[in-house]
């Protein structure tokens, strides 16, 4: 259910987004007041590819994950969201329908400004402007990476990278949602090959699977798989 916010917490918030930094308080909270609110349980769509951008979401907190549908049936997805992230950039910058679908992975709050406030800001406020040219190139970088790895890179690497990147420091906490079928839809195969990729990096000292997390034991190793 929409409701208004309380635009003191919540431009703060704004102002920690990479986007918004350097913003005056003032119009932080102006952005406050134009935004609403709305609280997901564990597998509601936000919102569907193809479908007309809404505007930019923001994180408050809960995890999500952007998805495409593969012709097959199965989805791959594209990224996980977490707090303090937003979303949809390319929708909301860029005047383009929905590029994925976005699904709540657990319970999660998100904040959503309009993209009429967005195209405002953005042509009142250069440096805006340049952040989101500067965000939208890398969220096109991402994906080129993303397709070289898909056609170059074998399964294995792809893990191996994904373990590194998602891990902090040597710990790659997991949350219930982190299955290996969700492994598998982020590396874009299947969870019998994540499982016997799993198995043999833990059976060569690499890594020590847990229930709610992986640890890396062999990082130097790891490195040359993903490499």
């Amino acid at each position: 259910m929409a409701a208004d916010p309380s635009s003191d917490p919540l431009s703060a918030q704004l102002q920690a987004i990479p986007l918004f930094q350097g913003l005056d308080q003032a119009t932080c909270t102006d952005l406050a007041r134009r935004m609403t609110q709305r609280e997901y349980a564990e597998g509601e769509i936000i919102f569907l590819e193809g479908e007309a951008a809404a505007g930019l979401y923001f994180v408050e907190y809960g995890w999500l994950k952007a998805v495409r549908a593969l012709p097959e049936g199965r989805e791959h997805v594209l990224r996980h969201i977490g707090p303090g992230e937003v979303l949809n950039e390319i929708g909301a910058f860029a005047e383009q329908p929905n590029p994925a679908t976005a699904i709540a992975l657990e319970p999660s709050k998100l904040w959503l400004l309009p993209r009429t406030s967005v195209v405002k800001l953005v042509r009142t406020r250069p440096e805006i402007a340049e952040r989101v040219i500067a965000s939208l190139a890398a969220r096109v970088v991402t994906l080129v990476n993303l397709v070289t790895d898909l056609s170059l890179r074998p399964v294995a690497g792809r893990l191996a990278r994904l373990l590194l990147d998602s891990a902090k420091g040597d710990t790659l906490y997991r949350p219930h949602w982190y299955t290996q079928a969700e492994l598998a839809a982020r590396l874009g195969t299947v969870p019998d090959v994540v499982q016997r990729g799993l198995r043999n990096l833990e059976s060569e000292g690499i890594i020590q699977v847990e229930r709610q997390r992986i640890l890396i034991l062999d990082r130097a190793a790891l490195e040359r798989l993903a490499n």
